[in-house]
């Protein structure tokens, strides 16, 4: 789709902590996609601004049925998704946060 887009296993960091994740995302300007809620709980603790994190929680987890939601997730919320926040993709309904939250 266009988008500079890597998974913890092609770097070898497939045993990263979880708290190690979104700090490794900040430093290279990455979003985190997911679909371990324990990210939004680490995001919402802190006092960070990004990494913004979204967080599938889908009935299919398949590409087929994710990819299309990404896709529509990053056209229609693009410019919070840059400057922070935390999204939760449904079946039905995004719902997005911008970081930090108070």
């Amino acid at each position: 789709m266009g988008h500079d887009a890597v998974h913890l296993t092609e770097l070898g960091l497939d045993r990263l902590p979880d708290d190690a994740i979104p700090n490794l995302a900040r430093e290279q300007g990455r979003i985190v996609l997911t679909f371990d809620l324990d990210f939004g709980d680490l995001l919402a603790a802190g006092v960070h601004e990004t990494p913004s994190v979204v967080i599938f929680r889908l009935s299919n987890a398949t590409p087929a049925f994710v990819t299309p939601r990404i896709s529509e997730l990053i056209e229609a919320w693009h410019d919070e998704l840059q400057g922070g926040a935390i999204a939760i993709v449904e079946d039905t309904r995004y719902r997005i946060r911008r970081l930090p939250i108070a």
